[in-house]
């Protein structure tokens, strides 16, 4: 698809959003992921999204983009924060690394699984969170807890961008395994 950039991403955005990038390898585990699904356990999921979404609110305001279904941080949101944060004028990485560099370090310190890692491969450019299971909240320690840990890796981006290697080392491995 070829057309206004913004308008090309709100609508590649929107088709991911329902599952129309889904390819036929997928369709197994999508079909297993139904098997249980009724219409009042997706109406629980996209409660407790809302109720992360609220956190989120607080924690980012307006920078945090909705749909009926998600919370989203977009790239171009997420590399300017880390900039505020770090006290930077100028980007020393692209959007879309950002955004892989949160959710990476959403992975690997706290397990937040994002869209990112289980979406079209590499994901979108946002940072989408949606369908949470109430027990895995529950967990974590709630919904402002959830917001806090992305707040808190939102921080150790910023520290990282003085430092861009961090970022393709944190993404990428260190390249001692010959790989990256």
């Amino acid at each position: 698809m070829a057309g206004e950039k913004s308008l090309v991403s709100r609508i590649r955005a929107r088709a991911v959003e329902m599952g129309m990038e889904a390819r036929p390898f997928l369709y197994p585990a999508a079909a297993r992921s139904l098997a249980g699904s009724t219409p009042e356990r997706v109406q629980e999921l996209v409660e407790t999204t809302r109720t992360v979404s609220v956190a989120l609110q607080e924690a980012f305001g307006e920078r945090l983009h909705e749909t009926p279904v998600t919370a989203q941080l977009l790239a171009d949101d997420i590399l300017e924060m880390a900039m505020q944060r770090a006290g930077l004028s100028t980007p020393p990485i692209v959007p879309y690394e950002a955004s892989a560099a949160l959710a990476m370090l959403l992975l690997r310190d706290y397990g937040i699984i994002t869209v990112h890692f289980v979406g079209l491969p590499p994901g979108t450019s946002a940072l989408m969170f949606k369908f949470i299971a109430p027990d895995v909240l529950n967990a974590f320690g709630g919904a402002e807890a959830y917001a806090e840990a992305i707040d808190g890796c939102l921080g150790q981006l910023a520290t990282m961008l003085a430092e861009p290697n961090r970022i393709r080392q944190l993404l990428l491995g260190d390249g001692k395994d010959g790989h990256a």
